[in-house]
C-alpha cells in the first residue's frame, strides 16, 4: 500500500474546479511570471525568493522520503542478491541511454550547424563568468564525486539534502534491517508507519507549487529577458526539437517494447512536468514522481533505488545538449572539427557528465570540463551561450525527467517488479483496484 493516497494528490476530484486543479495552477503561474518578467523585468527579478523558497521546501523534505522509502523497500525483500542486480540493471540502462544522447546530441549539430555564420572571434568573448565554472569543473572529477557519495556520518544525508549519499545510508540500513530479520519488524512497521505523515507533508508543500514556478519565471524572464536568446535562438530551438525527438522516438520506442506508451507516461506525470518548467529543477518533482510510479506498478524498492541514482546518471537532457553546445561553439568560432576530434569530444563528455552528476549546475559545469579536456575548442566559447543556459535548462530537466520515469518503469518490468494490470489501468487514467 502507498503511504500516501496517491489520487487524492495526484486525481482531482470530481467536483473540483479547474481552477482548483493543480497542473492549472501552475500553467497560469508560469504564464503571469512570463508576463510580469515581460513587462515589468526589476519587479520579476525580485520575485526569485518566491521561487527559491519553494526548491528549499521541497529539497527539505527529499532526504526522509528517500531514506523511507528504500529502506522499507529493502527491508522487505526476501534474497538481497536483487539489491545488486536492481542496481546492475538500471545503471546499465542509465550508460546506454546516456551515451545514446550524446550520440544524438554530436549528429544534430552535425547536420544542422546551428553556429555556422556566427564569425566570432575567441579572444573578443568575456571569460570571467566562464572561468567561473571551469573552476568548478576542475572539482569535478570522478574520484571526487565517488569520495563525495560517503556521508561525514551516518545522519548527515538527512541534514545536507545529498541525493547519493542518503541512498547509500538508506541502502546499507536497508540491507542491515532485512539481514537482522524478525528482530527488526517494529523499526520497518515504524518506518513504515512514519512514511504516511511524511508523504501528506509532501502533498502539503505541493500546494504552494503554482508560488514557486510564478516566483522562478518571473525572475528568469525579468533577468535574462526574451529578447536575450535573439540570435541564439536557433540553437534553443535545434536543442528542444533534439530532445523532443529522443523522447519520442527513442525512449518512445523502449517504452513500446516494454508494453507501455511514452505519450500516457508523459500525461501521467504532467503536474511533475510543469513543476520542472516553471522552478527549472528536476528535484523540485522528485517525491511526487516516486509516488506516482509506484502507484503506477512499480515495487516500491526498485523505485527507490532507480530514480534516485538516475537523478544523478541518467541525465539524457544534458548530455544531449553538453554535445550540440560544444559543437555549436567550435561552428560559431569557424573551427572544423574532424571525425577523431569529435569522437575525442564524445568521450571525455561521457566521463565528465558522470564527474559532475549532482553537482548544481551539472550541465554547464560538465561542458567546461569537456571543454577543458578538448583544447580544440576554446573554453572562452561558453561565454556565448552563458545568458541562455538559463532557457535551455528547463528542456534539460524536462528530458531528464521523462528519461528517468521511463527507467524506472522498464526496469521494473526487467526485474520482474512490476504489475502491468496497474500500469496500464493507471496510463490510462482509470482508478487501479488495487496500489502496491
Amino acid at each position: 500500500m502507498l503511504p500516501l493516497d496517491i489520487e487524492e494528490m495526484n486525481t482531482p476530484p470530481k467536483k473540483q474546479r479547474w481552477y482548483q486543479i493543480l497542473y492549472v495552477q501552475v500553467i497560469i503561474a508560469i504564464i503571469v511570471g512570463i508576463l510580469l518578467g515581460y513587462f515589468y523585468p526589476s519587479v520579476g527579478e525580485s520575485m526569485k525568493p518566491l521561487g527559491d523558497a519553494f526548491i528549499k521546501l521541497v529539497k527539505m523534505i527529499i532526504s526522509p522520503v528517500i531514506f523511507l522509502t528504500v529502506v522499507t523497500g529493502i527491508a522487505g525483500m526476501n534474497n538481497m542478491k536483487t539489491v545488486g542486480r536492481v542496481t546492475a540493471k538500471a545503471m546499465t540502462y542509465f550508460l546506454t541511454f546516456s551515451t545514446l544522447a550524446l550520440i544524438i546530441g554530436l549528429i544534430v549539430a552535425n547536420v544542422v550547424q546551428p553556429g555556422h555564420g556566427l564569425n566570432i572571434d575567441p579572444s573578443t568573448l568575456e571569460s570571467a563568468k566562464v572561468q567561473e565554472y571551469v573552476q568548478k569543473s576542475h572539482d569535478a572529477t570522478i574520484t571526487n564525486f565517488l569520495m563525495d557519495i560517503i556521508p561525514t556520518t551516518a545522519l548527515s544525508p538527512l541534514t545536507n539534502g545529498n541525493i547519493l549519499q542518503t541512498l547509500l545510508i538508506a541502502i546499507l540500513f536497508g540491507i542491515s534491517l532485512a539481514l537482522v530479520g524478525e528482530k527488526a519488524k517494529p523499526l520497518v512497521n515504524l518506518f513504515q508507519e512514519l512514511s504516511a505523515p511524511v508523504f501528506k507533508l509532501v502533498a502539503i508543500l505541493m500546494k504552494a507549487a503554482p508560488v514557486g514556478a510564478f516566483g522562478a519565471m518571473a525572475f528568469t524572464i525579468g533577468k535574462y529577458g526574451i529578447g536575450s536568446i535573439g540570435n541564439l535562438l536557433f540553437l534553443i530551438v535545434t536543442f528542444y526539437i533534439s530532445s523532443v525527438l529522443f523522447v519520442l522516438i527513442i525512449l518512445g520506442a523502449v517504452a513500446r517494447y516494454n508494453g507501455f506508451s511514452i505519450i500516457r507516461l508523459i500525461k501521467y506525470i504532467k503536474e511533475e512536468l510543469l513543476l520542472v518548467l516553471g522552478t527549472s529543477s528536476s528535484e523540485a518533482a522528485l517525491p511526487t514522481l516516486m509516488q506516482k510510479l509506484e502507484a503506477a506498478g512499480c515495487k516500491k524498492s526498485v523505485v527507490g533505488l532507480v530514480v534516485p541514482t538516475g537523478y544523478s546518471f541518467n541525465l539524457d537532457g544534458t548530455n544531449i545538449y553538453m554535445t550540440m553546445a560544444a559543437l555549436f561553439i567550435a561552428q560559431a568560432c569557424n573551427i572544423d572539427l574532424t571525425i577523431q576530434q569529435q569522437i575525442l569530444l564524445l568521450l571525455v563528455a561521457m566521463l565528465s557528465s558522470k564527474g559532475a552528476a549532482g553537482v548544481t549546475g551539472a550541465g554547464f559545469i560538465t561542458l567546461a570540463a569537456t571543454l577543458s579536456v578538448v583544447p580544440s575548442v576554446p573554453v572562452e566559447g561558453m561565454a556565448l551561450i552563458l545568458g541562455i543556459d538559463r532557457f535551455m535548462s528547463e528542456c534539460r530537466a524536462l528530458t531528464n525527467l521523462i528519461g528517468n520515469a521511463c527507467a524506472t518503469i522498464v526496469v521494473s518490468r526487467w526485474e520482474k517488479s512490476l504489475d502491468n494490470d496497474v500500469l496500464q489501468e493507471t496510463l490510462s487514467r482509470q482508478p487501479a483496484a488495487t496500489t502496491k
